[in-house]
């Protein structure tokens, strides 16, 4: 059983590292044929070398037993999770419960917040997405193709009974080459959902990004903009919940990057949460065209973690760390730049490390 005991937050209205390998020591002394040299004494002058055959019988070797390869043991929390239960052919038909802008009049683009009913038939996981599929038809007359979101609201749901998935959906509206202002088509029928609409969905997929088994683990989660999503799933569990079999003790540690002030997505929730349990959860923002650094380079996401670069390393270099990152492409190479030097310093290629992180799961990312 499991209870929301503060979701009451509204929403505005507008040990050693995976990577250093342990040595195997190995030592092995078998002759490449039956025969072999060996040295007898002579009883006068010195020795003398003497060929003799020697037979090795392999007829009454006992026959070995065929291995047996060890199934992975997945640190995450998968067991009993439900994968593509629905399909694009038969989705399920929810219905807009809520609907609201969550970014300010001067953000440059609109992001919203939505609530679907699901009556606890698409039970998904913390990290998980769904697919959406936009009512009509394309220029070919045929259904619009699903377009998968990472899902913003914890397996309980914002309402906290299991009957709801929430989405954070930025609008898509661009201007092309040739002059043409062009929409995005699922986008834009998600922000202009009204309540009581519905809504067809697939899934629930994705393992990627769902949390650690230990409550202990520190998390560190990147996200630019709408990629905040499957982060706050994370921490309404962590710290709007109460389970009887999950109680998070760890460090969790979000770096949100956005280009203006309003533009930070679930500010007064995150604000919340820090004030729950500061010794837990640590917040930092990277505001692009509003923040500069010391030299004064914009504060991007990677910006923003240079000025805890060595903490940070320090943390990547213990087994309970893990890495979520869920935003844009570039981000990753912006972090992969900052790790480098401070790898090397202990003798570390860090792109080699980073295969080792995603090896043990610990390097999780979801990026467009």
């Amino acid at each position: 059983m499991a209870a929301v005991t503060a979701a009451a937050v509204s929403l505005p209205s507008s040990s050693s590292s995976p990577a250093a390998a342990k040595a195997k020591a190995s030592a092995s002394a078998s002759p490449s044929s039956p025969c072999g040299h060996l040295q007898f004494p002579r009883r006068h002058g010195g020795p003398r070398a003497v060929r003799l055959r020697v037979q090795v019988s392999t007829t009454e070797t006992a026959e070995a037993e065929p291995v047996k390869k060890l199934e992975k043991v997945s640190k995450k929390q998968e067991e009993g999770l439900v994968t593509n239960k629905y399909k694009p052919k038969e989705p399920y038909v929810g219905r807009c419960l809520l609907n609201t802008r969550i970014t300010g009049d001067q953000a440059p683009g609109e992001t919203w917040h939505m609530v679907f009913s699901t009556e606890g038939e698409v039970p998904y996981r913390e990290g998980q997405s769904i697919g959406v599929i936009a009512d009509g038809e394309d220029k070919n007359g045929k259904p619009h193709k699903l377009r998968l979101y990472s899902i913003a609201s914890s397996a309980l749901g914002d309402f906290g009974d299991s009957k709801t998935v929430s989405l954070c959906v930025k609008r898509l509206v661009y201007t092309n080459d040739q002059g043409e202002v062009v929409k995005g088509v699922c986008s834009n029928f998600l922000c202009d959902l009204k309540p009581g609409a519905e809504v067809k969905i697939t899934g629930p997929v994705g393992k990627e990004m769902l949390m650690p088994k230990d409550p202990n683990a520190t998390i560190i989660m990147l996200a630019t903009g709408t990629g905040i999503a499957p982060f706050r799933s994370f921490l309404w569990k962590m710290f709007f919940e109460e389970h009887e079999d999950y109680k998070y003790t760890g460090l969790a540690w979000l770096f949100l990057g956005v280009p203006t002030s309003d533009t930070l997505l679930y500010k007064e929730e995150l604000e919340k949460m820090k004030e729950m349990a500061p010794d837990n959860f640590r917040l930092d923002f990277a505001v692009s065209r509003e923040q500069t650094n010391a030299a004064g380079e914009k504060m991007y996401i990677q910006t923003r973690m240079a000025e805890y670069k060595e903490e940070l390393w320090e943390l990547l270099k213990k087994d309970n760390t893990y890495v979520y990152m869920c935003g844009l492409k570039g981000m990753e190479k912006g972090i992969d730049d900052i790790m480098l030097d401070l790898a090397a310093k202990d003798g570390i290629n860090w792109l080699d490390y980073k295969k080792q992180l995603k090896k043990s799961e610990q390097w999780n990312v979801e990026v467009y």
